[in-house]
C-alpha cells in the first residue's frame, strides 16, 4: 500500500537488526574494565576495535588521523560533534600540525553534507575556520577556494532540483483536482498509448527513482529522525531546527503516486479486457524492474494492484495472466521481515560491486524499508552508553547502512530517457482513493451493501 512518512508504530523488528548494540539496559551492560579506559587522548586505531569512546576520544580522532571507518562515520555522527569540534580548531598549535587532516576533514564535510552551509551560521563558521587555517600555509588557500567554489555549485544544484519538485509537485495536483470531479474515465491518455514496452517503463521508471535518489543526502536519514544533538543536553549547533527532509520526502511521495497512478490506470478503461490487458502489462512491466535492481518501482507496482479499487475487480482479473505476479508477489511478501526480499536485494548488492557496467550497478531498494531499519537501529540501540562513552559501534553500522546507500546512489542510469514517457509519469492525473472506488463500481457493480452505500454516496459527491 502507499507509504506515509516514518511513525514508531508502523515498524516491524528488521531482520538485519543485531542485539549486541548496545541495545541492553544499564543493568545489562559489560563488565567495565579496570583503569581508566580510553580518554581524551587514546586512538582508536591502536589495538582491538573499540566498540565505546568518549565524545573528546572521538574527535580527537577525528583530527589526528583519517581512518576509513572514521570517515564513513562522519557521515551518521557530523550533526552531534560539530559545535565541540570547531572548538579544537580554534588553536593555531594545532592547526599547523593537523592542517593537511583539517582540509581534509573539511572537503569530506562539504561534499557530504552541503545542505549544512545552507544555515548562514554555519557558513560563519566555516568562513571563521578557513581564515584560523589559510594563512598557516600558502597552498591552503587554493585548496580552501575550491572547496567553497565546489560547495557554493552543489548548493545551487540542490536549489534547483527543489525547485523541480516543487513544479512536479504542482502540476500533479492540479490534475488530480480535475479528475476527482470528472466522471470516471475523464482521462483521454493512458499508460499504453504513452510507452506499450514494458522493458522501456521499467527503464524510464528507473530513471526516476536514480533521479530522487541522487537528491537524497546522508544527513536527511539523520534529520529524520533527530530533531536535536542527543549527545549533548546543551543548546545544538545549528539555528534552523527545521528538519531538512525535503528530497526524502519527495520520494515517498513518488512512491505514493506511482501506486495510485497504477491503480487508476488498471481502473479507469470501460472494456474488462482492456483492464486485463494493463494488469498484464504492469505486471510485465514489475518484472522487469526487479530485473533491473528497481525494488522501488517494483514494491509500488505490486502495491498499487493491490490497492483494494483493483483487487476487488475479480472479473477483470479473471482475465488477466496473472502467474508472474503472483512470483512476484512472492519476492515482495513480508513474511519474514521480507526475507525474500532481503535475499534478492543481498544477490543485487553482490552483483553491483563486480560488475562491469553501470547496468548491472543498479541497485534501487525498497525505500520505506530502508528508512524503517535505520529507525530501529536508530531508536533501538542507546547514542551513550552508562558509562557516558559514545556508543561507537551503534554508530558504525548506521554509517554502514547509509554508506551502502550512498554507494546505490550514485550510479548513473545507463538507459536514454524518454521525455515523453517521464512527462507522463510526473504529470498524468491520478485519481484519489475515492475516485479509484467510484471507477471500480463503475466498471463492476458493488457486490454488497457496504459497496452499494459507498458507491450511493461517491457518485453525486465527485460527478456533480
Amino acid at each position: 500500500m502507499p507509504q506515509t512518512a516514518c511513525s514508531g508504530t508502523m515498524f516491524t523488528t528488521p531482520s538485519g537488526f543485531s542485539p549486541h548494540l548496545a541495545c541492553a539496559e544499564p543493568g545489562e551492560e559489560e563488565a567495565p574494565q579496570e583503569g581508566p579506559g580510553p580518554g581524551p587522548g587514546a586512538c582508536l586505531s591502536d589495538g582491538p576495535p573499540i566498540t565505546s569512546a568518549s565524545l573528546d576520544t572521538l574527535i580527537q580522532n577525528l583530527v589526528r588521523t583519517y581512518l576509513l571507518h572514521v570517515s564513513i562515520l562522519i557521515t551518521a555522527v557530523f550533526p552531534f560533534i560539530l559545535c565541540r569540534y570547531f572548538c579544537l580548531l580554534c588553536y593555531k598549535a594545532k592547526v599547523r600540525k593537523f592542517g593537511p587532516k583539517i582540509l581534509q576533514l573539511l572537503t569530506e564535510w562539504t561534499e557530504t553534507f552541503p545542505s549544512d552551509f545552507r544555515d548562514e551560521k554555519m557558513v560563519g563558521h566555516l568562513k571563521d575556520i578557513i581564515h584560523r587555517i589559510a594563512p598557516c600555509d600558502e597552498a591552503y588557500w587554493k585548496t580552501l577556494n575550491q572547496v567553497l567554489q565546489k560547495l557554493s555549485q552543489r548548493l545551487s544544484l540542490m536549489s534547483q532540483g527543489e525547485e523541480s519538485i516543487v513544479k512536479v509537485s504542482l502540476n500533479a495536483s492540479s490534475d488530480k483536482l480535475v479528475a476527482f470531479k470528472t466522471k470516471p474515465p475523464p482521462i483521454q491518455k493512458d499508460i499504453l498509448s504513452i510507452c506499450n514496452d514494458p522493458y522501456t517503463l521499467a527503464q524510464q521508471l528507473t530513471h526516476v527513482e536514480l533521479e530522487h535518489l541522487s537528491r537524497i543526502g546522508p544527513e536527511e536519514f539523520v534529520q529524520a529522525f533527530v530533531q536535536k544533538d542527543p549527545l549533548d543536553g546543551t543548546q545544538p549547533c545549528f539555528s534552523d531546527q527545521k528538519k531538512k527532509t525535503s528530497n526524502l520526502e519527495a520520494y515517498v511521495r513518488w512512491f505514493n503516486r506511482l501506486c495510485y497512478l497504477v491503480a487508476t490506470e488498471i481502473c479507469m478503461p470501460a472494456k474488462k479486457k482492456q483492464r486485463a490487458q494493463v494488469i498484464e502489462f504492469f505486471i510485465d512491466v514489475a518484472r522487469e524492474c526487479f530485473n533491473i535492481g528497481n525494488f522501488n518501482s517494483l514494491m509500488a507496482i505490486i502495491s498499487g494492484m493491490n490497492m483494494s479499487p483493483v483487487s476487488r475487480l475479480k472479473k477483470t482479473w479473471s482475465k488477466a495472466k496473472t502467474a508472474k505476479f503472483f512470483i512476484l508477489e512472492h519476492q515482495m511478501d513480508p513474511t519474514g521481515n521480507f526475507y525474500n526480499y532481503r535475499t534478492a536485494l543481498r544477490g543485487a548488492a553482490h552483483r553491483s560491486q563486480t560488475a562491469n557496467s553501470n547496468r548491472e550497478r543498479i541497485v534501487i531498494p525498497f525505500f520505506s524499508l530502508l528508512i524503517k531499519d535505520i529507525y530501529f537501529l536508530n531508536e533501538g540501540c542507546a547514542n551513550r552508553l552508562p558509562n557516558g562513552h559514545v556508543n561507537f559501534e551503534k554508530f558504525v553500522e548506521l554509517a554502514r547502512q547509509v554508506g551502502e546507500f550512498m554507494t546505490w546512489k550514485q550510479v548513473e542510469c545507463p538507459f536514454e530517457e524518454d521525455r515523453a514517457i517521464l512527462h507522463y509519469l510526473h504529470t498524468a492525473p491520478i485519481f484519489s482513493e475515492d475516485g479509484l472506488y467510484l471507477a471500480s463500481y463503475e466498471s463492476e457493480s458493488p457486490e454488497n451493501q457496504v459497496e452499494k452505500d459507498r458507491w450511493k454516496a461517491l457518485r453525486p459527491a465527485l460527478l456533480n
